[in-house]
């Protein structure tokens, strides 16, 4: 299905020039028409079909999506707006940083899709490096996916210099141990956003996410 026309990154390209509450203000409409309205009907057939696999989901779509309004309390940079919508499909939206879910982030330059924890305690950090530890052989297979390799390569996320003893001999067979986050993503083209088969491309990167998803939610959740 086609969601977007190019009304929605000639919005965003003009707000990067004009971040201001007065501009925003008398371009409001458009932003409800070309970015605002597609993108929820976007990430509400998203959810539909990902419910299929992960019935826990939010159902509750305005959870789901960040608001554009940015927090300016303690930024140096004192623009009020993002210069791009984004959302997020877990248990509990926005405010979940527990479960390993799927993100779409659509705007003027970054238009990323992929999933993942990026939150990640330190208890639970414990607990997925356990399971790499002991679960390697079906860690690697997930890694080696025909569908998440094509798609991802391989997780990204910040890594620990320093790794409990038990690991230091063991992250030369496996060095994604000492991440300390586990997400992946690829980037998309402004001819895909504005396609008519955008829903079936971000689920297909979605899908390619799926095995990586639950061996996290169920290291996390032993």
């Amino acid at each position: 299905m086609k969601y977007f026309t190019p009304a929605f990154f000639k919005f965003f390209d003009e707000l990067a020039k004009n971040n201001n509450k007065e501009w925003f203000e008398k371009n409001r409409s458009r932003y409800e028409n070309d970015v605002k309205a597609p993108f929820k009907k976007l990430v509400t057939d998203l959810n539909e079909k990902l419910l299929q696999d992960f019935p826990d989901l939010n159902r509750e779509i305005h959870k789901n999506i960040f608001r554009i309004n940015r927090d300016i309390r303690f930024a140096k940079d004192k623009s009020p707006y993002k210069n791009n919508v984004a959302a997020v499909f877990s248990r509990k939206g926005t405010q979940d940083i527990d479960y390993p879910g799927f993100y779409i982030h659509i705007g003027s330059k970054e238009l990323l899709v992929g999933g993942g924890k990026y939150e990640v305690s330190k208890e639970q950090l414990a607990k997925i490096r356990q399971e790499i530890y002991y679960n390697n052989g079906g860690f690697k297979k997930i890694l080696n996916d025909k569908a998440f390799k094509e798609k991802y390569k391989t997780l990204s996320g910040d890594k620990n210099k320093v790794l409990p003893p038990e690991y230091k001999e063991f992250v030369k067979e496996q060095p994604l141990i000492a991440n300390k986050q586990f997400w992946y993503h690829t980037q998309l083209t402004r001819k895909d956003i504005t396609g008519d088969k955008l829903d079936t491309l971000i689920l297909s990167y979605f899908k390619a996410g799926i095995k990586m998803n639950k061996f996290l939610l169920e290291a996390i959740s032993n």
